[in-house]
This record gives structure tokens, C-alpha cells and sequence, in this order.
């Protein structure tokens, strides 16, 4: 059996802004197979039994999401990654010091947005299969970007990857042990995620301290000029 997870060779940007005369019954679609992968996985029959049980015409599915599930998901993804920034904006989280804007992000994306466990941990396994790999790396940079722009960060030199780069470590390590944490309210994840912060800044506050150390030098050292 060939794979049942095909490239797209034309991916298409969600549209959110309205303009699409599909976005109602995509969205229908999109909820409906995320709810059929907690039990059947991300597959195309997934696709096809989710039509059929919102009774769209038959090749409806395929017209809406043409690149099969893993369209669906690259669509999901982006909605949340929406959603999640216009929470943030709505409880303020710009006035609260940059560690708890980064916590509530993270916090916000699994909390709400996240889906339901299953389905989630079925997509990892379908992203991370080698040849989803380009895109599973696009999926999580798109969302450290937005929980980044959330947070209020205007940087564009260099700190603009390595913020990226280090949140995506903290919510990918945060999102896997989201997946297995059967805590009441998923207390033990916050708990988690907060630890994983507190390194992070440890480790910012240490590569402070080692750029200090090239700075004054010692007392009574001569410099070039006075010798």
C-alpha cells in the first residue's frame, strides 16, 4: 500500500479575513475530522466519513481540502495559531512581564486550541514521519512566530531566530508532556512548562554574565596605548 499522506505541491493560506465563500462548511469539515482522527486517525477515509456525515454532496471533502489530511491539519493549525493570538489580545497579556506573556501563550495554545488529545497525538505521528518533516518544522514555526507577535516582540536581528528557536524547544517538550499528563486541570504541565521557562531565563541570565566578562579590564592591566 502506497502512503496515505500526499505532498501538496500547491498548499493554500487559510483564509480568514472572510473572503472565502467556503470558510463556513471548511471549518464544519475541519471540525468533523479532527473529532473522526481521535478514533480513526488522520487519514483520507477519515476525510471521506466526515463528509458523509455532515452529508456533503459526494468529492465535496476533496474539493474543500483537495490536499487531503494533511491540508487539513496545516489548515487547523493556522485557525488556532489565529484564535490563539486574539485571546491573548483580549485578556491584555502585552501589560504582563515577557515570561508570563510567553507562559500564557503556550498555556493558551494547548489549553483551548490544542484539540483533543488524541487527535493531537496522531498528527504528531503523522508529522513526524520523514517526508511531513518540511512541514511539521512550518506548522511550529508559524505558531512560536504568532505566540512571539502575541507577545509584543519587534526584534529583527538575530534574537528574532533564537526567540524562535528556543520556544519552539520549550512548547514542543510542553506539548508532549501535555499529551501524557492526566492531572486534574493539567496541573502538572503548567508546572512543567513553568520549570521550562526558569531554565530558559537562567540560561539568557548566564549568557549575560559571560558577555559582561569581556567587558572592563582588570585594574592595572596596561593597555596597548600605554605601553
Amino acid at each position: 500500500m502506497g502512503p496515505i499522506f500526499h505532498g501538496m505541491s500547491e498548499q493554500k493560506t487559510p483564509d480568514f479575513a472572510g473572503n472565502d465563500p467556503d470558510s463556513i462548511p471548511r471549518d464544519r469539515l475541519a471540525d468533523a475530522i479532527a473529532s473522526e482522527a481521535s478514533f480513526d486517525g488522520w487519514t483520507r477515509a477519515t476525510l471521506a466519513n466526515a463528509a458523509r456525515g455532515l452529508d456533503l454532496p459526494t468529492g465535496e471533502g476533496d474539493r474543500l481540502f483537495p490536499g487531503g489530511p494533511l491540508q487539513v491539519l496545516t489548515y487547523l493549525s493556522a485557525r488556532s495559531d489565529r484564535r490563539m493570538v486574539e485571546d491573548m489580545e483580549k485578556e491584555g497579556v502585552i501589560a504582563l512581564k515577557i515570561r508570563d506573556r510567553i507562559k500564557a501563550a503556550v498555556r493558551i495554545r494547548l489549553e483551548r486550541h490544542a484539540g483533543q488529545r488524541e487527535a493531537a497525538r496522531r498528527a504528531l505521528s503523522v508529522l513526524s514521519l520523514p517526508f511531513n518533516a518540511p512541514l511539521a518544522l512550518k506548522l511550529l514555526y508559524d505558531t512560536v512566530d504568532a505566540m512571539w507577535y502575541a507577545a509584543g516582540d519587534t526584534s529583527t536581528d538575530f534574537n528574532f531566530y533564537t526567540k524562535r528557536a528556543t520556544l519552539a524547544g520549550v512548547y514542543s517538550s510542553t506539548l508532549l508532556y501535555w499529551l501524557n499528563d492526566r492531572s486534574p486541570g493539567a496541573e502538572a504541565t503548567w508546572a512543567f512548562l513553568d520549570r521550562r521557562i526558569g531554565d530558559v531565563m537562567k540560561f539568557e541570565k548566564l549568557k549575560g554574565q559571560i558577555r559582561s566578562w569581556g567587558g572592563p579590564k582588570r585594574p592595572g592591566r596596561p593597555t596597548a596605548a600605554r605601553r
